[in-house]
């Protein structure tokens, strides 16, 4: 077989080179092996990396190679053995393949399928490549800034209730040290020169008593610096600062009735792990509380979350009562940036609807920096979409929206964070 090298110069980056060159290039198999990977895969790790199996038979190259030598057989038209219609036996070869199932054979071989890792950034990139922004996660979506109030050093004017005691009375002690120093050096001078003028010349000597003056005026220069002076105060200086977005939590609530089948549910997972993505670009922690309901609602884990099959009716004012107590009993020291997504085919019993709206309003948007409600349903907007409509307008970190299908998954998902909620 013939081989065709390339022998020009490599550059530094060749090899991210051909690694993008072989991303573009099997890229729809890449994405088909990514969203496999994404069906199993924890909302917590959606921001990591993955390995992606391709099977070999993708990956065939285009080759050069010499024609088949030797004597062979060949059946042209015209012949006087076989017409057209006959079977010919499949000439032999040098061997069988295998699919890895199966008994053990002595004969044949195979090969394993490609198998290679996606970096964070190349498996986000491909996730979100469908995206009308591909960009998405890189762009600084809505937020929302706190400001509060910070200890800055020292300031050399305040309210005298701001004054720091012990920074202003270290700053006159310095203050007259340095004033003092060279007064404190003459007077020992002085005081030695004296000790020798009256061990020599006696107390009543002209000489001795001028020293004792000169010690006195000394002394009383030493006296006359002030003990505190107004540029020695120090006052404590603050300053507002944007509210430290260091930890957030987010509430996934979904409606588990009996009307959300598994591919609804399945797009609402999409949904939250958007949403976890995006929290997680901004904030370096992220507590997440999953909330299912049908006419009960109770917290659970991620597993139980998606794939439990518990089932009933629907009452949706449990889930946001269960949300607001858990916020009254753990999050509110006012440390947590709270964050709520609620998924619903928004079929619910109607007179819970308006419990949902006061619940909503009253006790859990105030708390939250921003709450979306998706509603993953065909058709006209149901009972539950009416009675929310009436606090979009009221409160600016509430927005909602409506999927029919998948594919609007991420055209919702920024149609919710491009508003400004500032």
């Amino acid at each position: 077989m013939a081989r065709i090298i390339d022998r020009r110069f490599d550059s530094k980056n060749k090899s991210a080179v051909n690694r993008q060159r072989f991303l573009r290039r099997f890229k729809k198999q890449i994405r088909r092996a990514v969203n496999d990977a994404i069906n199993g895969r924890s909302i917590r790790d959606l921001d990591n990396g993955e390995k992606i199996s391709i099977p070999a038979r993708d990956l065939g190259e285009p080759q050069f190679q010499h024609g088949r030598g030797g004597v062979w057989e060949q059946v042209f038209s015209g012949n006087d053995q076989f017409r057209s219609g006959d079977t010919i036996n499949r000439p032999p070869t040098g061997g069988g393949s295998g699919s890895g199932k199966g008994k053990a054979s002595k004969d044949g071989e195979g090969e394993d399928d490609f198998v290679f890792h996606l970096s964070r950034e190349e498996f986000l990139d491909i996730f979100f490549d469908d995206l009308a922004l591909p960009n998405l996660v890189r762009t600084q979506l809505a937020r929302i800034t706190d400001y509060r109030s910070q200890r800055a050093g020292y300031s050399t004017d305040g309210s005298p209730a701001n004054i720091n005691i012990i920074r202003s009375m270290r700053g006159a002690l310095g203050r007259r040290l340095a004033l003092g120093s060279p007064f404190h050096k003459q007077l020992r001078e002085l005081q030695k020169a004296l000790e020798e003028s009256i061990e020599k010349l006696g107390e009543d000597h002209d000489d001795t008593k001028a020293l004792r003056a000169e010690i006195a005026a000394l002394r009383a220069r030493i006296e006359a610096i002030p003990f505190i002076d107004s540029f020695d105060l120090r006052y404590n200086n603050r300053i507002r600062v944007p509210k430290p977005t260091t930890q957030a939590l987010m509430f996934c609530i979904m409606d588990v009735s009996g009307s959300m089948d598994e591919e609804k549910k399945s797009t609402a997972k999409r949904f939250f792990m958007l949403l976890y993505l995006f929290l997680t670009r901004n904030y370096e922690h992220i507590e997440v509380v999953f909330i299912r309901h049908h006419t009960t609602a109770k917290e659970v884990d991620e597993d139980e979350f998606f794939h439990s099959r518990e089932s009933g009716g629907t009452v949706v004012s449990s889930a946001l009562t269960l949300m607001q107590d858990l916020i009254a009993e753990r999050y509110t020291g006012g440390n947590w940036n709270i964050y709520g997504a609620q998924a619903s085919d928004g079929d619910n019993w109607d007179n819970d609807s308006p419990i949902c709206r006061e619940v909503l309003g009253k006790h859990i948007l105030p708390w939250c920096q921003y709450f979306a409600y998706i509603e993953i349903t065909p058709g006209e907007p149901q009972n539950l979409w009416r009675e929310y409509e009436k606090l979009v307008e009221s409160h600016p970190n509430f927005a909602m929206q409506r999927i029919e299908e998948p594919s609007q998954i991420y055209p919702v998902f920024r149609e919710l964070f491009k508003k400004s909620l500032a």
